[in-house]
């Protein structure tokens, strides 16, 4: 694709990075065919080829307007594009450059800015976003049907297991997780000590900053991974082998700290090697040894989220350390489109998010398993709310198996 970038993004790292984005697209138009919101909406400008024609025009001079924050807007971040994409495109690069372009230019209106004020100043702090929770919970039986749905029930957290290996790992404790399914993070410490590893968290450490990068708010993104990064470091100096991480989507931020932080003198160096260090539990659990673990025959579907089949290419991985414990999966057509979670998307794009949700739930049921796993918990939370069906961290399976 030709471009003709303006003076303003020709000589910046920003206008470097789109222009060689933009220069690999063919606009073949493959990416179309697994876009979910194409899909739905068959809009060319809400699919990977319009919205990528809409950056270039960003960059060319062209004005910002409603429309196209709201083509932007659309877009899941789901990069099933990308897997489908001939030519290597980056587009979840350029996507990011055009909604940071958007932004500056376009004012939203006040309840969106409200909505994305609240949610990056509550979710990604536990310091937060728990008593908030858990005033939620407590008032739970009082509200209505609806909003009760919106609200998990407070579950129990056992102690986790004592620490006695000499092979240990950094686990990522996440943001909402400790508190909406803290079941996840135990199940993860009780199977890596059965597999002989310990698992040790840095209890200052926050958000991945996932969460407010892709709503624009790219410094306290980059405050949130620096914090993370100093306090990680003096436990990868011990020796940690791997920062572990059981949440698909938290896995690709902390995998792109050394790009997010390239141009920081002070962090880029740790950066690179944090990312380096960062894993899916399901990359590092693969390559152990799962003798420890006892089979089981469950019958179940498994919902592979966005961020690991295409963020972080590992698609199957799950399924086939599923499979040698002896579970049973069930085929799932159209396994490469989103569930409609993606991070706030479900909050922002209600309407949208619910369509997905439905289409999804309707191919994970459809061959009748005992439950649902799924790799992250985003997704876990949103398909529950759309089906009586157990739907569940996978590593909440394996613990179960042994």
């Amino acid at each position: 694709m030709q471009t003709q970038l303006t003076d303003n993004f020709k000589n910046t790292v920003l206008g470097q990075q789109a222009d060689k984005v933009l220069r690999s697209c063919v606009h073949c138009g493959f990416c179309n065919a697994t876009c979910p919101t194409y899909q739905l909406l068959g809009d060319e400008l809400d699919g990977p080829r319009g919205r990528i024609y809409q950056i270039k025009q960003l960059l060319e001079g062209h004005d910002a307007t409603p429309g196209i924050q709201r083509h932007l807007d659309r877009c899941l971040t789901c990069r099933a594009c990308e897997t489908t994409c001939p030519s290597g495109v980056e587009y979840h690069r350029l996507l990011d450059i055009g909604r940071q372009l958007v932004e500056q230019q376009v004012k939203r209106p006040w309840r969106q800015r409200l909505i994305r004020k609240m949610l990056c100043t509550v979710l990604p702090y536990r310091i937060r976003f728990m008593p908030l929770l858990r005033l939620g919970q407590a008032m739970r039986p009082l509200m209505p049907a609806k909003l009760k749905q919106q609200i998990p029930l407070r579950q129990r957290q056992p102690q986790p297991p004592a620490e006695k290996h000499e092979r240990f790992v950094i686990i990522l404790e996440g943001c909402v997780q400790p508190g909406l399914a803290p079941q996840i993070n135990q199940a993860t410490r009780r199977v890596l000590d059965r597999l002989g590893i310990g698992v040790t968290s840095a209890t200052q450490a926050q958000c991945c900053g996932a969460l407010p990068f892709h709503l624009n708010e790219t410094e306290q993104a980059k405050t949130l991974a620096r914090n993370n990064i100093d306090h990680w470091w003096p436990l990868v100096e011990k020796g940690a082998e791997a920062i572990v991480i059981n949440a698909s989507g938290c896995a690709p931020m902390v995998e792109d700290y050394g790009h997010l932080l390239q141009e920081d003198t002070a962090y880029s160096e740790r950066a690179g090697k944090i990312s380096a260090l960062a894993s899916d539990l399901s990359e590092f659990i693969s390559r152990q040894d799962l003798s420890p673990l006892s089979p089981s025959t469950t019958r179940i579907a498994f919902h592979s989220p966005c961020t690991l089949q295409h963020a972080q290419r590992l698609d199957g991985v799950v399924e086939t350390l599923l499979k040698k414990l002896g579970f049973e999966l069930t085929t799932v057509r159209d396994s490469h489109l989103c569930c409609g979670s993606a991070g706030t998307y479900s909050i922002l794009q209600p309407e949208l998010s619910d369509q997905l949700r439905q289409n999804k739930l309707s191919q994970l049921l459809n061959a009748r398993p005992e439950l649902i796993a799924t790799a992250n918990i985003g997704c876990l939370l949103h398909l529950q709310k759309g089906t009586d069906c157990p739907v569940k961290h996978w590593i909440e399976l394996l613990d179960t198996a042994g």
